[in-house]
């Protein structure tokens, strides 16, 4: 009865142990793996452009493509550290039992800003009989609404329902809005490389091109520099944080 009740007491505590050791990181043997990843918006599980992804560990990292996905070679017990403008900071831990085989997809929630009331006053402009005062679209042919361009207000229901239910319901129309904000986009990114870029990174800093990597990549993990940002914005930001990276590395 007492060798059972022993040979029980054994099992129980390898048992334990057994379990501890797939939870706890510090006892599972860090194993160098290829993530494959995707980040997605959680409210529309569209991929995420251009997320910073940062590992906890040496600091170093990625961003994401324009379809949100991403390749970085980790360990697995690993925690990164995804950030992106318009996007709650979220922090991602790697499967132990992740071997590089699938893609892994994370979310990151949209940043939702309370505005308050705003009043308008203004005066109530004459009545003009000239010409109008229309202003040009800048919009290619091929990728105009059939009825609108922008998101009608809900009145336009009342007074023009097939046109208001053809923007939400229409596939054509739902096409032609995404083509629209996929060049609105790549047109913001490419405007803000011409402000923020290596080489101006190397010439504010002084250093070579592979601190100025890892500057960058750090940079880029604070999220403070949107796509709209001046030049004047690029190199005054990149001057004040050039000096926090050094504190913080030293």
């Amino acid at each position: 009865m007492r060798i059972f009740c022993f040979t029980g007491l054994i099992l129980l505590l390898f048992a334990g142990l057994n379990g501890l050791a797939q939870t706890d990181p510090l006892l599972v043997d860090p194993i160098l793996v290829r993530l494959k990843g995707r980040i997605v918006s959680a409210a529309d599980s569209s991929g995420v452009p251009y997320a910073n992804i940062v590992n906890n560990r040496y600091r170093g990292g990625t961003i994401t493509n324009n379809d949100g996905y991403f390749t970085l070679d980790v360990l697995n017990i690993d925690s990164l550290i995804v950030t992106s403008v318009g996007y709650e900071k979220k922090v991602i831990y790697i499967p132990h039992i992740y071997m590089g085989q699938e893609v892994l997809t994370f979310t990151l929630s949209p940043v939702s800003y309370a505005v308050g009331e705003v009043e308008v006053k203004g005066d109530r402009p004459s009545l003009d009989l000239g010409l109008g005062t229309g202003k040009p679209v800048e919009i290619p042919t091929e990728l105009r609404g059939d009825a609108y361009n922008e998101k009608p207000p809900v009145i336009a229901a009342l007074f023009n329902p097939i046109s208001y239910w053809q923007y939400y319901l229409s596939r054509r129309e739902r096409e032609k809005r995404d083509v629209r904000e996929a060049m609105a986009l790549q047109k913001n990114w490419e405007m803000h490389s011409q402000n923020y870029n290596k080489e101006m990174v190397m010439m504010l800093t002084g250093v070579n091109e592979a601190e100025a990597d890892s500057f960058m990549v750090w940079f880029n993990s604070q999220g403070v520099l949107p796509y709209t940002a001046t030049e004047y914005e690029v190199r005054a930001s990149v001057k004040y944080y050039y000096e926090m990276y050094l504190k913080e590395k030293k």
